[in-house]
């Protein structure tokens, strides 16, 4: 088959295509590679004339005045020029609804041109969309990554691509997108219940993660505990890292002999990758209720991760609290609770390393993942 994917987020769609490939399938990758993540793209629409020094100047200046970022426009330019290239392929998935970012009549107009060249597409629900967004906003999730902005309503710079999703310019968008899906696929649960009574969803396929290329050794504690907290600014709140980051504060003081604490912020995903090498537990989020990429690849790896396992995941996989990764909420006391408990029990680290990589390796194995990307593919005549 030929399988066009569109859009990437925190590698996702280049682990499918290692596993689709793996299947004998041909795959291509358009996208920006997920700005300085800078993922491996096939095709890329990445601003190029926009990122020479004089040119960003000028951006920022264009932004600041106007709060339009003139790169958007530059990718959608990128992506027209590839329209030629991008048609007759078996099946075409789009990562969101918003799958180029660019201007919203112009994202609608190179969507169409992408429509009627394919007619075989899917969507990936595994970011904000406008469903999601108005269980959000309706309190479906007992906390949620707006929580934040609720309560402090200058956090609005952070939160503003989340709003987009909520103008009138992308309900049209969103509305052309779910006439021409044939159905619409859940990467975890964070995206299944704000999609459950919904005509067009799938049903929830797991993110791939390549075990091939992540590869476990057993944790060993010797000296220190080894925390790794990762930041990205454009994210700081959404995922809560303040509420980690107070923790931590508490944590040094109460065990400064018994741990070692790494931050970085904001470094692309193969750096990132090697700075966690030595760690035995990664703070990934609060705001979930499963796990998201990094998560799984830390898990994947062995390490104890703090990150989204509540109650809807856990009975899905038959596992108890705590047995597989650390359900992170936003409470400090219980963060500082939780990190205690491991800082004082290593071995209770070790073990908890050693079930997150066997559990990766039974539920999120990414062949397995393509196979079942492909059974849904394969039934999509049943979905309309």
């Amino acid at each position: 088959m030929q399988i066009l994917l569109l859009g990437e987020y925190s590698r996702l769609h280049n682990t499918l295509k290692e596993g689709l490939i793996s299947l004998g399938h041909d795959v291509i990758i358009v996208g920006d590679g997920d700005g300085f993540k800078n993922f491996p793209i096939d095709i890329s629409i990445r601003p190029v004339f926009m990122d020479i020094p004089f040119n960003r100047f000028f951006r920022k200046v264009i932004y600041k005045i106007f709060r339009f970022d003139l790169s958007t426009l530059e990718k959608g330019l990128r992506f027209y020029f590839q329209l030629k290239r991008l048609k007759s392929f078996d099946v075409v998935q789009l990562i969101n609804e918003k799958p180029i970012k660019t201007v919203a009549i112009f994202e609608r107009y190179l969507l169409k041109k992408l429509f009627q060249q394919n007619s075989n597409v899917f969507l990936l629900s595994c970011g904000i969309d406008v469903i999601n967004l108005e269980f959000m906003l309706q309190k479906g999730f007992r906390y949620s990554m707006l929580d934040p902005y609720i309560e402090n309503p200058d956090l609005k710079n952070e939160y503003l691509y989340i709003y987009d999703y909520k103008r009138r310019s992308h309900r049209k968008t969103h509305n052309l997108v779910f006439k021409n899906i044939r159905g619409v696929i859940a990467t975890d649960f964070d995206y299944v219940l704000p999609l459950l009574n919904h005509k067009l969803f799938s049903g929830l396929i797991p993110n791939p993660v390549n075990l091939d290329r992540i590869s476990f050794k057993p944790l060993e504690i010797k000296n220190h505990v080894v925390i790794f907290l990762g930041i990205n600014r454009g994210t700081y709140h959404k995922k809560g890292i303040p509420y980690f980051e107070e923790a931590l504060k508490i944590v040094e003081k109460s065990h400064s002999e018994k741990v070692k604490i790494i931050r970085v912020e904001s470094i692309p995903y193969n750096e990132y990758i090697e700075l966690y090498k030595e760690a035995h537990i990664l703070l990934d989020q609060v705001y979930a209720y499963d796990q998201g990429y990094n998560a799984l690849e830390a898990m994947a790896a062995g390490k104890v991760v703090f990150t989204g396992a509540e109650k809807e995941f856990l009975e899905h996989y038959v596992l108890q609290e705590d047995e597989v990764c650390i359900n992170a909420l936003p409470n400090v006391d219980l963060l500082v609770e939780k990190l205690s408990w491991l800082i004082e029990n290593p071995m209770k680290i070790i073990e908890i390393g050693n079930k997150a990589r066997k559990f990766i390796e039974k539920e999120h194995n990414y062949k397995k993942i393509a196979s079942t990307y492909l059974e849904q593919w394969g039934t999509s005549s049943d979905l309309n």
